[in-house]
């Protein structure tokens, strides 16, 4: 079998690139080990059942010409990953990423192994549906055309009643949001249960003129969140939201039930993984091209000016690849007033301006940070905008 071939049939393997430095190895030594170790076996004993034949079936390709990483210690290696290795209809996303971040993590010759790219053949990405509204169901379903969507998250976290959330969410509407997230930590607690508060708020939303999208927090182990899922699009609800603890293939699952919600993609706790300062890990844009593939509809990809402030070269890199799946980006974590217009010059206005802070702590209260939010967006700037400007600043 060629072992490494930099021409190798593309349509029959899954490539990942890796950003690698051995220890005590060339970068070939290493990149043999992550390749044979990640399909076949040990990759420095060999058994009487491995034939050419199935060396020829399910081995990983380096594509690479062998000599050219001899010398080498560290750099960026591509790996190609045999297709049928996966059972694509079933297996998915959560194979894959056991295939291509495992083991490695686990031999001697890597001081450090990051995933930082995932390319698909064709015939892979036709068992992944993507997202069944994204950006332009988002415009359509709004009418918020040229301009970011004004986007809220529930303040306190938890501790709420159905009654005093529903009351939360008829300010926020007041004030001119298109979108509104519960926190993560929501759930379905005992004091503020799906089955109580989604009825109340989606009956309310669906009364009024204006369109505003309610993502529902469903976080639990799978087999509870497909059948939350069912019940908030039963009850009337028009979104959902998962954290990825839930595990990434979870969202996929939900996606193919086809039921008529935005599925939004909660970020909070990724950096123990994509922390881009840890040896091994995985770039958070593979994430977000792995989320699209799924079909989450909008993801939290990160913030630019604020309390958490990613690189712009990187956010803008994560914010292209989610407008290629057409899926909506939000920025958030420290967003406000004052912030919005220096995003758009950045990053244009196909994002969500999600704001948790900004618009509860408000001098006049939930309905004056909404506005104020709906006033920097429009660019109408009225006494709620003006106090958000004195109170948080403003970024040319």
């Amino acid at each position: 079998m060629l072992f490494y071939n930099p021409n190798i049939n593309k349509s029959k393997y899954v490539i990942a690139t890796y950003r690698i430095r051995s220890k005590n190895a060339d970068l070939r030594k290493a990149t043999w080990d992550l390749a044979i170790g990640q399909s076949v076996g040990n990759p420095n004993v060999r058994n009487q059942w491995e034939t050419e034949e199935l060396f020829e079936q399910s081995a990983c390709v380096i594509v690479h010409d062998k000599d050219k990483l001899k010398h080498l210690t560290q750099g960026e290696v591509k790996i190609a990953f045999p297709c049928i290795n996966t059972d694509w209809t079933g297996d998915g996303i959560s194979h894959l990423l056991c295939q291509v971040m495992g083991g490695q993590m686990d031999i001697d010759t890597f001081d450090s192994c990051r995933l930082i790219n995932l390319e698909f053949p064709a015939q892979i990405k036709k068992y992944f549906l993507g997202p069944q509204y994204g950006i332009t169901g988002m415009r359509k379903y709004t009418g918020q055309y040229n301009k970011p969507f004004s986007g809220a998250i529930v303040k306190p976290k938890t501790g709420m009643s159905a009654k005093v959330l529903l009351n939360m969410v008829k300010e926020l509407v007041d004030g001119g949001v298109d979108f509104i997230k519960e926190d993560e930590i929501m759930s379905n607690p005992s004091f503020c249960p799906i089955e109580t508060r989604v009825p109340l708020i989606a009956n309310y939303l669906n009364s009024q003129s204006k369109k505003v999208i309610y993502a529902v927090c469903i976080n639990g182990d799978h087999d509870h969140i497909l059948k939350r899922a069912k019940r908030v699009a039963d009850h009337g609800g028009n979104a959902i939201h998962i954290n990825h603890w839930a595990g990434l293939g979870v969202y996929n699952a939900v996606r193919k039930l086809n039921l008529p919600l935005f599925i939004h993609f909660q970020k909070s706790g990724d950096k123990v993984f994509t922390n881009p300062t840890h040896n091994f890990g995985i770039n958070w844009n593979v994430i977000c091209k792995l989320a699209g593939m799924m079909g989450v509809d909008t993801i939290h990809a990160g913030m630019w000016g604020g309390y958490l402030n990613d690189d712009e070269t990187e956010l803008r890199k994560t914010i292209t690849t989610l407008h290629n799946h057409n899926v909506v980006p939000a920025l958030s974590c420290g967003m406000h007033p004052g912030l919005v217009q220096a995003n758009v010059r950045q990053f244009g206005n196909n994002f969500i301006a999600n704001v948790g802070g900004a618009i509860h702590g408000h001098p006049m209260g939930t309905k004056g940070g909404a506005r104020a939010m709906r006033q920097a967006i429009d660019k109408t700037h009225g006494p709620e905008y003006e106090q958000a400007i004195a109170k948080w600043g403003f970024v040319k």
